[in-house]
């Protein structure tokens, strides 16, 4: 077989592992860089990838080359004859001359190569996308022959190939894994919170709730969400999302109190391999994955202040590096947080960062707490009961007459997540369709939050809340009574009907006078 004959042969092979399947680069580089060492007179080759501004060492083979020169890594900035070169994608012989000049060469402070020592590097680049070089060096003077640089001008373009095929895999393998993950995250959030949309509510809180989630939802202004817990902040959320130009994007959600503060900041801007043990691939983070969508903040109150610097960039500039990584990330992401911490609090006592706080706070929403929206309950409970219904298969579920009077007696600290609780339990205990007073069991919840009403107290029963004949603010106005009975008409301060029944004092007068209950009003003895 001829030298011709020898190197065709070596190049389809070349050509043959640079088209793996697999895009895995290592077979690729071994056989071609032991390659050139026969074929060119060089004692060390190396092929150095541009990563930000600097040329890092990939592989390398010779002679010379050990784990100093493996680890190797170069400003940029400090070869512009290099530069040009990547430039113009074209090779450059380096002469004695040119190190004369101050440039130095890429190996000074690892190699002691003599002065007049002859290299070249050839520029890698697909279309005029610059990836990197090939360098070349031999300790002793010395020429390459134009036959020779025109062979390893071949290798160069076959490996840069190979290059942007790998990256382009890589990047396919990223696109899939950001896709499933985004698969899983809408799985585990399918269920979400039960509550009921704004728009359908009785409570005049919730329709102005509604009105300023249309004002906002088409802007990409960051919105805060404030509200005791379980009043259903991450609805509000999901509904800011829908009402906007994002919705046909990704609405990614993360919990800052819920996820230990050494893997927040992975979790939230993903991480590079090998940045700490464990992290045995790349992982994208909630931000990339929710590039062009929303991201969902819950329990921003929560989050260390380690990592409330990072988010502030995010929010102000649209970048970030993830962790363990050097490269920055730009994204396009609208931020909805939530919260029941007071942040101006948070800011006194140092745990949250008043820069931060007045970029989220640009919009905020409150989130009225289910005391204060009791009008809606008969609406909730169907709802809820429609859906427990479903997932626990029980058939068609009612209340009993007089249980509705008894849920609006309740103070609800835990608001409707709290509701849909209640209602489970008493779903599974629950004999046959009715649930009655017994299988809700508020008696252990309502001890030490409200004081009892006094035997003597009669509160008219509630009907069945699906086609009763007596409505709910029937049932609220005898029960408001009732405890303005047994507190003397009394509605601020200690023991006042306000405290009894869970409510601002000017919330209970405005329901007071929606539902026609003047303040002195005679009570029977």
């Amino acid at each position: 077989m001829t030298h011709t004959e020898d190197l065709t042969k070596d190049l389809q092979r070349m050509m043959h592992l640079a088209a793996d399947e697999d895009h895995d680069l290592e077979p690729f580089l071994n056989f071609g860089l032991e390659w050139i060492l026969r074929l060119a007179p060089v004692d060390l080759v190396t092929v150095l990838l541009l990563e930000s501004e600097h040329l890092v060492v990939r592989a390398a083979k010779g002679s010379l080359a050990d784990d100093r020169v493996r680890r190797h890594a170069v400003a940029l900035s400090k070869f512009p004859s290099i530069q040009e070169a990547l430039n113009a994608c074209g090779p450059r012989v380096f002469e004695e001359h040119d190190h004369a000049d101050g440039e130095g060469d890429l190996f000074d402070g690892v190699l002691d190569l003599p002065h007049g020592h002859a290299c070249m590097v050839i520029p890698l680049c697909h279309g005029v996308q610059p990836q990197g070089i090939l360098a070349f060096d031999r300790a002793q003077c010395g020429t390459y022959d134009k036959h020779t640089v025109q062979l390893l001008e071949i290798f160069a373009q076959i490996l840069a190939m190979a290059l942007y095929q790998a990256e382009q895999s890589q990047l396919l393998r990223t696109l899939v894994q950001q896709a499933r993950e985004r698969e899983r995250l809408l799985v585990e959030d399918a269920g979400g919170d039960d509550w009921l949309t704004p728009k359908a509510s009785k409570s005049a809180a919730m329709r102005m709730l509604a009105h300023r989630i249309e004002q906002v939802a088409a802007t990409p202004t960051p919105v805060l969400i404030r509200g005791e817990t379980g009043t259903g902040k991450e609805g509000v959320a999901a509904l800011i999302h829908a009402a906007g130009e994002r919705r046909r994007q990704p609405l990614i959600k993360i919990n800052c109190a819920a996820i230990p503060e050494n893997l927040l900041e992975s979790e939230m801007f993903g991480v590079v391999r090998g940045a700490f043990t464990g992290a045995v691939k790349d992982r994208p983070g909630r931000f990339r994955m929710a590039n062009g969508g929303t991201l969902f903040l819950d329990e921003i109150g929560e989050m260390p202040l380690s990592l409330q610097a990072k988010l502030l960039r995010v929010l102000q500039e649209g970048t970030f590096e993830p962790v363990g990584g050097d490269r920055t990330i730009k994204v396009d992401v609208r931020v909805v947080a939530a919260t029941n911490v007071d942040l101006l609090k948070a800011i006194e006592a140092k745990t949250f960062r008043e820069d931060l706080y007045y970029r989220l706070n640009v919009f905020p929403i409150e989130l009225p707490p289910l005391r204060e929206r009791l009008d809606d309950l008969p609406s909730l409970c169907e709802t809820l009961l429609r859906r427990l219904s479903k997932r626990l298969g029980k058939g068609r579920l009612y209340l009993a007459d007089d249980v509705l009077a008894q849920l609006v007696r309740y103070p609800w600290p835990g608001n409707i997540r709290e509701l849909g609780n209640v209602l489970e339990r008493a779903v599974i205990l629950a004999q046959g369709q009715v649930i009655t007073c017994k299988d809700l069991d508020l008696s252990a919840r309502t001890a030490g939050l409200t004081k009892s009403p006094s035997p003597a107290v009669a509160v008219a029963p509630a009907p069945d809340y699906i086609g009763g004949a007596m409505t709910l603010d029937e049932v609220q106005r005898r029960h408001i009574i009732a405890i303005l009975e047994q507190v003397d008409g009394k509605i601020y301060g200690g023991g006042g009907a306000a405290e009894l029944l869970a409510m601002k004092p000017s919330t209970l007068q405005s329901r007071m006078k929606k539902l026609g209950i003047e303040r002195r009003v005679q009570f029977s003895s």
